[in-house]
């Protein structure tokens, strides 16, 4: 059973390594209309506070959503939740877009917090 044990805990390493090296990166170069923060205690799970494209029905709205990940991530995608009231996806509960752990067929290891901010985007018509 130890080894079972072992396996797991490195296995979090590995995806808490992966998920400070994309939040750095994603200090340095912030993604526009997005401002995301690991949870102080559970750095599996991001929160995110969108704003509404120019130009598009939603300008200037605020979301605020939840990605939980995995602790075997990269190889398994996050779950994506907008807990804000959008009229368009159900309040608090798992969406389905393509780069989200709704569909983990399509998911892609090598794709990245900064590719996921940018799917974020996608709902609000930017």
């Amino acid at each position: 059973m130890a080894p079972l044990i072992i396996t797991v805990d490195m296995t979090l390493k590995r995806a808490t390594a992966r998920l400070t090296k994309e939040y750095a990166k994603s200090q340095r170069i912030p993604p526009p209309l997005i401002f995301a923060i690991p949870d102080e205690s559970n750095s599996l799970i991001w929160h995110y506070a969108l704003t509404g494209s120019p130009d598009t029905p939603y300008e200037s709205a605020q979301y605020y959503v939840t990605l939980s990940f995995k602790s075997n991530y990269p190889y398994c995608p996050p779950a994506i939740r907008i807990i804000t009231s959008n009229g368009r996806f159900a309040v608090n509960t798992r969406i389905c877009i393509s780069v989200f752990g709704f569909h983990p067929g399509l998911w892609q290891p090598a794709w990245t917090v900064d590719y996921y901010s940018s799917g974020l985007t996608v709902f609000h018509g930017r």
